[in-house]
């Protein structure tokens, strides 16, 4: 779909929006100076504890929101949403940086100039690309390097803050590969995210107004990525709303629970892309786009070692015996001794194989079970059988190692710390708005 364009295209949607800019600043600045949210005495727009934002950066911010999301047919209803967002990204960058600068922290030129390339290669272009076409645009490039530097210093803190005090355990890293098995064979899918938080009780109208405005734009065919940085609250606004690829087990229920027909859409569309309409969620909205989909490529692979009595062997006592041996969890290096000990029994290492090989029960009987665990006595065609999980693993393109994993699971963590010190800042702190 148009409304869902790649990342690749940042740079003729930047083009396309200079024209746009252009024409808007000698609206922006009396807008700036004339609604809700005017200009006031001084140039002081708002004070974030004592510390002033001023109706120049308020403008500036607006402009690089317009200029790097492609926005276009901008009416006042619109640009004062913008104007509200400009100043909402503006408090929140001024709580994180007051709060870096309680940590002595300082971030230094060369990391905010290795964030900006950062950002280039995500959009396939170069930072001098980038600085020409803000320039073009009437935006200041320092505009950017401010937003880059609070996310930067909040980045930093929020990993001394809470960074030691997270323990990701080994169950929580069992569990989530259990997840991953239970999800192998499932459609996997490419998606970029908004989340809009609703700050607290009655701001709910002000949040679908946010909304209202993102969809319009994204309806127009201003770029989601860019869109999601400038607006979303989720922790992927910094990488453009990505998340990746991802089975909808893996997302929250009320999204998960529209990805059929969003899939649905996707195919119709030819593979362009399909975006979602606002989805209630806890705490909030969410839009999503799905720009990629492909059938499961991991799998369930096991290595199993079978003892097999056959149906010749079978005496009144061989289900006996068989079961009393396996109630003693033989690992598999022990399975051939075990196999000695029962009159008739054959011991098969059978190796590496997938969960999709096998008899449906057998599959069913090794699905709860994890390395070292046998299946029990099992009767078949040929007579009593038993399997022992030497090994149990995801295989595929892209499967995550238990390092991976466990490093989704503290940036998970760290995201949700981060969010929750926002929001009491937020709170805690003197924020006046001067109308």
């Amino acid at each position: 779909m148009s409304n869902v364009p790649p990342r690749t295209n940042m740079r003729l949607l930047m083009t396309c929006a200079k024209r746009i800019v252009l024409s808007l600043l000698a609206f922006v600045a009396p807008m700036c100076a004339t609604n809700a949210h005017a200009q006031t005495t001084e140039g002081v727009a708002a004070l974030v504890n004592d510390e002033p934002i001023t109706t120049v950066d308020v403008r500036n911010r607006m402009r690089l929101i317009i200029a790097s999301t492609g926005m276009s047919q901008i009416d006042e209803g619109t640009l004062s949403r913008i104007q509200d967002q400009a100043m909402r990204g503006l408090v929140d960058e001024h709580l994180q940086l007051q709060a870096a600068s309680e940590y002595d922290i300082e971030v230094s030129d060369a990391e905010i100039t290795n964030s900006l390339l950062d950002l280039a290669d995500r959009n396939n272009t170069t930072i001098d690309v980038i600085i020409q076409d803000l320039q073009s645009s009437g935006v200041d490039v320092s505009t950017l390097r401010h937003q880059l530097e609070a996310e930067i210093a909040w980045q930093i803190i929020v990993n001394g803050r809470y960074g030691s005090r997270i323990r990701i355990s080994e169950q929580q890293i069992e569990l989530a590969l259990e997840r991953l098995a239970a999800s192998a064979s499932q459609p996997q899918f490419r998606i970029f995210e908004m989340l809009f938080e609703v700050p607290g009780p009655g701001q709910e109208e002000q949040t679908i107004q946010r909304v209202i405005t993102v969809m319009n734009q994204l309806q127009q065919g201003a770029t989601f990525p860019e869109l999601a940085r400038q607006f979303s609250d989720a922790p992927s606004a910094a990488n453009g709303g990505d998340i990746g690829w991802i089975t909808a087990s893996q997302l929250q229920p009320e999204v998960a629970a529209i990805m059929p027909q969003m899939r649905g859409q996707y195919d119709q569309s030819g593979g362009r892309g399909a975006l979602s309409n606002p989805i209630e969620v806890p705490g909030g909205f969410m839009v999503i786009a799905l720009v990629g989909a492909r059938d499961g490529t991991t799998t369930l692979q096991y290595d199993l070692v079978q003892i097999t009595v056959p149906t010749s062997a079978l005496t009144d006592t061989t289900a006996g015996t068989f079961a009393r041996e396996l109630d003693a969890s033989p690992t598999c290096a022990q399975a051939e001794a075990v196999a000695s000990r029962i009159p008739g029994a054959i011991y098969t290492p059978l190796g590496s194989i997938s969960a999709e090989a096998v008899l449906p029960a057998i599959r069913d009987a090794l699905q709860p079970l994890d390395e070292g665990e046998n299946t029990g006595v099992l009767q078949s065609g040929v007579g009593l059988q038993a399997l022992i999980v030497c090994d149990r693993a995801i295989a595929g393109p892209g499967v995550p190692t238990r390092d991976d994993l466990e490093s989704q699971l503290r940036g998970q963590q760290l995201s949700l710390l981060s969010r929750r010190w926002l929001r009491d800042l937020r709170r805690d702190s003197t924020v006046e708005i001067r109308n």
